[in-house]
This record gives structure tokens, C-alpha cells and sequence, in this order.
């Protein structure tokens, strides 16, 4: 990292906390009225308390994140909310799950016996989310072991099946709709009849989810985690903005380090490129060409949207190339919007930093509702 001409350490992420509560408030809000309540996903930004604060002020009913180290960070700021950790403990991790977390999403056996262990030790009860696999073939049992699995975890001292959850729409894509809701519903009803018990938590999803919940019956469906949705304001299936949410919360400021007239095309025999094959280069003569201080190893350039008047053009480890209609002094700043693979990346890297800014609330208006966009 490095100051600029004003003192002003870059790259940096810019956060508007004021409308990453806005976005928080919208969507509990319409999630609310259809019987879902809203666990706010925080591992896009490292586990951030100052956003987490901003999502519980919004009125998310618990924080989710799927490290460990970004849980013991929110209970290390003071944060209170209710904690889940999205991504399963290994069995030696068990300690620390159960010391930092409220609920640990499982699907191994052997992952719920060391959570187990360490409940016991610490004289807890250490809630469960038995995730099911409905398609998206990341994790979760297979629907028909679901019954089982969930017996033998009814019979594991120091935890309590809290309910059951699902996660689509992030290996293959699969769609969340009407049939695998409705199949996650049912499998909850069947263990409640079958077992004897209460599953007060079925958590159908991510932002993805939102398509479906704002306009279909929600069944037993009375969970969502939702992140890209609140911190982008958009639909992760589609990318499209929601309509009335805010989808320039994050900004990425990056000095320039040269702005120089060169070529567009290579001189001299070419092969690989340190990433792999080389895009192909047309010949459009001379341009400002202008390099950007950060690369591969801190963003996602694909996922980068540049002011107008700027395109990149390409990135190695720690140079951003972009060509620009006039020369840019060493120094000046670029602002880009981020996509979610950007802002995962940009915020875990030590080489840029986060500044925290907070603008005027704006009043939550039925005209510029996301289901309009739905």
C-alpha cells in the first residue's frame, strides 16, 4: 500500500455503511412479510465488524460466515448476533467452532461427533443445520440419508439438530425453485414426524434464493443467508441490479504508476503469458496506455466495472493495464465498481486497504422495491 499526493493510503476499498444498512433493512423488510427472517453473510468482506453492525442494524436476525478466523474476529469486536459458520469444521476445528459459533452447518458424522466432544468440554449445547444436497452437487447428505443422518444426530449428546439447510446456485448454478424448496420443506415435516422433533431453522439458501422467495410460497422456508445480494445489491443468478438497492456500497481506489502512448500489438515472438495464453491483440495503432497500481494477486480485473472513458485491457500479479482517452499523472486515483469475485479478493488482501464512510440514510420506499426486479 502507498500514500498518495493527498496522504491517502491506495489502493483502498471504500464501504458505505450507511447503505449496506440500507440494502439490510430493504430486504429483511420484504423477506420479513413472506416468513423469512435474514442471516447476513460477512465472508465477502473478511468477517468486517464494522459492516457486520451495519447488517445487524439493518435487522439481520444472525451473522453467517464460512471461516472461523472471521468469527472470532466479530466476537472478538464485541458483536453479540447470533453466529453460523457456513462451511463445516474439520473434527480438529472442533473447539473452535463450538467457542465462537451458535449453529455449525454439518454433513459428516465424524465432524458432528468432535463438535460433540467439544460442546461437552464446555458444558454447552452446540446447535446443528444438517445441510442437504438438492442438486448443486457442492456440499450435503443425499436427500435419502437425510432421516438417518438426522436420527444419529438426535442421539449425539451435547448438540441439537437445530434444522435444515441447503445451498444451490454456486458449483453447477441449479436454480432454487418450487420443487427443491419444496423438497427441503418436506424433508423437514418428515424428520419432525418421524423423530419426534422440532426443527425451528430451515435455511433454503443464499442471494439466489431471492427470485423464488419474493414470489413463491415459502413452506417451511424461514431462513436466507444472504450476502452479494446486501452488499452488491444484486441478483447473483443474473447479476442484474435490484431495483432501490444500493450496488455502489464498495468502490475500489487504485493510483496510476505510468500513462504512456504505446501499441497495441506485441513486438516480437510471443508465447505464454505468466497466466496462460495470451488474449488477442488487433491492431488499433497508437493509445494511452495506463497502468494501475494492483493486479491478479489482490482483484479480480474481470470482475472490475472502470469509469467511463476507461476499459482494461489486461493484468498481471500487480500491474492493472488500462487504456484511457488522455494521460493520467502518476498519482491520480480510479475508482471501479467491484463484482462479488472482486470484492472477495480485494478485501483478503493485505495489500489493500479499507476505509469506512458513511453517507445519508435514505427512507425505504414501496416504489423502489427489489421485487420489482424479480
Amino acid at each position: 500500500m502507498q500514500a498518495t499526493g493527498n496522504g491517502v493510503i491506495c489502493p483502498r476499498i471504500e464501504v458505505d455503511l450507511a447503505k449496506i444498512e440500507y440494502n439490510t433493512r430493504a430486504l429483511v423488510t420484504l423477506l420479513s412479510g413472506r416468513g423469512i427472517d435474514v442471516t447476513g453473510v460477512t465472508k465477502a468482506t473478511l468477517g468486517s465488524p464494522e459492516v457486520a453492525r451495519a447488517m445487524i442494524a439493518g435487522g439481520v436476525s444472525r451473522l453467517g460466515d464460512s471461516r472461523l478466523e472471521n468469527l472470532e474476529a466479530l466476537r472478538h469486536a464485541g458483536i453479540q448476533t447470533p453466529l453460523t459458520l457456513l462451511r463445516s469444521p474439520t473434527p480438529d476445528q472442533a473447539e473452535r467452532a463450538v467457542a465462537s459459533a451458535n449453529i455449525s452447518q454439518v454433513s459428516e458424522l465424524d465432524v458432528v461427533k468432535a463438535l460433540s466432544v467439544a460442546a461437552g468440554r464446555r458444558g454447552v449445547v452446540h446447535c446443528l443445520v444438517l445441510m442437504v444436497e438438492l442438486g448443486d452437487l457442492r456440499e450435503g447428505v443425499m436427500p435419502g440419508d437425510v432421516l438417518d443422518v438426522a436420527r444419529r444426530i438426535s442421539l449425539t449428546p451435547h448438540v441439537t439438530l437445530a434444522g435444515l439447510g441447503t445451498n444451490l446456485a454456486c458449483r453447477a448454478g441449479v436454480v432454487p425453485s418450487a420443487d427443491n424448496m419444496g423438497e427441503l420443506s418436506a424433508l423437514a415435516t418428515l424428520i419432525e414426524a418421524r423423530l419426534g422433533l422440532h426443527l425451528p431453522l430451515v435455511s433454503g439458501g443464499n442471494s439466489a434464493n431471492l427470485a423464488w422467495a419474493l414470489v413463491a410460497p415459502a413452506g417451511r422456508i424461514n431462513d436466507l443467508r444472504l450476502g452479494e445480494s446486501i452488499l452488491l445489491g444484486c441478483d447473483p443468478l443474473t447479476r442484474i441490479p435490484l431495483s432501490g438497492l444500493h450496488t455502489d456500497a464498495f468502490t475500489l481506489v487504485v493510483p496510476v504508476i505510468e500513462s504512456l502512448a504505446k501499441p497495441t500489438v506485441p513486438r516480437g515472438a510471443t508465447g505464454e503469458t505468466a497466466f496462460g495464453v495470451a488474449t488477442p491483440m488487433g491492431e488499433r495503432g497508437t493509445i494511452i496506455q495506463t497502468i494501475a497500481a494492483i493486479g491478479r494477486q489482490d482483484v479480480d480485473p474481470d470482475g472490475l466495472t472502470p469509469p467511463q472513458g476507461i476499459s482494461v485491457l489486461a493484468a498481471s500479479s500487480d500491474h492493472l493495464v488500462l487504456e484511457t482517452q488522455q494521460r493520467q499523472a502518476p498519482g491520480t486515483e480510479i475508482r471501479f465498481g467491484l463484482d462479488y469475485s472482486a470484492l472477495l479478493r480485494a478485501m483478503t488482501s493485505p495489500f489493500v486497504t479499507t476505509t469506512f464512510v458513511t453517507t445519508t440514510r435514505q427512507p425505504l420506499s414501496d416504489s423502489h422495491s427489489p421485487i420489482a426486479t424479480l
